[in-house]
């Protein structure tokens, strides 16, 4: 018997996900003195934030599920081992990461990298969703692509101040 995730847990994952985004550039921002690049990370922030609401309000359109009894431990431990593989897996993490970068060149590709993950973990468990709920998985990779977007504009406009 396969396991199935609704949009409840998966959405739970993707809250997790933003928090420790948003950790990321709030500490990048702490540490830099250039105004534009502290104000594109404040920004940066701002938006992972702006996804945990839509991901709220995601949340709160969803009914409740319980995996059954015999299933909760192998469920609970197949989540794990998906959400360990992230490169935010807590927000010590995110904050180490952000204390060790050594420019904001290199800041930006840990985020597309995150970012990328983050895609990649939401299209192979849109696969593993009921029907039901993959338009609130294909919304999460709708909003995952949009930040990817906007990190890679990013890089484009740091090359050009060189």
């Amino acid at each position: 018997m396969g396991i199935f995730f609704l949009g409840r847990e998966l959405i739970n994952i993707a809250l997790g996900i933003e928090r420790n985004g948003a950790v990321f550039y709030d500490s990048l921002a702490d540490s830099t003195t250039d105004v534009t690049v502290k104000g594109t990370y404040k920004y940066l922030a701002d938006k992972e934030r702006e996804h945990i609401g839509i991901f709220q309000n995601m949340l709160g359109s969803l009914g409740d599920y319980q995996p059954t009894e015999i299933l909760t431990e192998e469920y609970d431990s197949y989540l794990r081992a998906l959400t360990d593989s992230f490169v935010f897996p807590d927000d010590q993490v995110a904050r180490e990461m952000a204390r060790k970068v050594e420019s904001d060149v290199e800041a930006i590709q840990i985020a597309l990298g995150a970012e990328k993950d983050s895609i990649l973990f939401y299209s192979e468990m849109r696969g593993l969703v009921r029907a039901s709920d993959r338009d609130v998985v294909n919304k999460i990779i709708e909003e995952e692509k949009s930040h990817l977007r906007r990190l890679s504009d990013l890089t484009k406009s740091l090359g050009k101040r060189g």
